[in-house]
């Protein structure tokens, strides 16, 4: 059975953050340039929550909050729900139907050593039907 491991490999570890002082405006301006849909913010090496474009939605614009004069720490989502990289790819799926989020944290111990999305676990289950359909064509052509 894969694990998360898997995706952070074939993706890459790459985590964009910002500190809990840094400004919604400035994290859009971050998610914007980088084109991602999630930023984790950080105190350090300890994450502290997690602002997404949902977020952003709900907490910020419907709010009618201004984003140049908030800080994200005000509205981020404080509680992250975090995978280890040995959880299965399916139980990570799980969690994120349960939990209504799109984005999973991964760490070990103490230590953040990436995030997956809900995107990142479709690719990779597609690439991964997609080589064991090859296979499959290959395995049959040659008997």
């Amino acid at each position: 059975m894969k694990q998360v491991r898997n995706i952070i490999q074939s993706k890459g570890n790459i985590i964009f953050s910002v500190n809990p002082h840094t400004t919604v405006y400035e994290a859009l301006e971050l998610m914007c340039e980088k084109n991602i849909s999630s930023v984790l913010i950080m105190d350090g090496d300890k994450p502290l929550g997690i602002f997404t474009e949902r977020d952003y939605a709900r907490k910020v614009a419907l709010k009618g909050k201004a984003s140049k004069e908030t800080l994200i720490s005000d509205v981020m989502t404080h509680n992250l729900i975090t995978v280890n990289p040995d959880c299965s790819i399916e139980e990570a799926m799980r969690i994120m139907t349960d939990k209504h989020i799109r984005h999973l944290p991964v760490t070990e111990g103490e230590k953040l050593t990436g995030l997956i999305s809900i995107g990142d676990v479709v690719k990779y289950l597609i690439e991964e039907q997609k080589f064991i359909i090859g296979s499959l064509e290959q395995y049959i052509s040659h008997t």
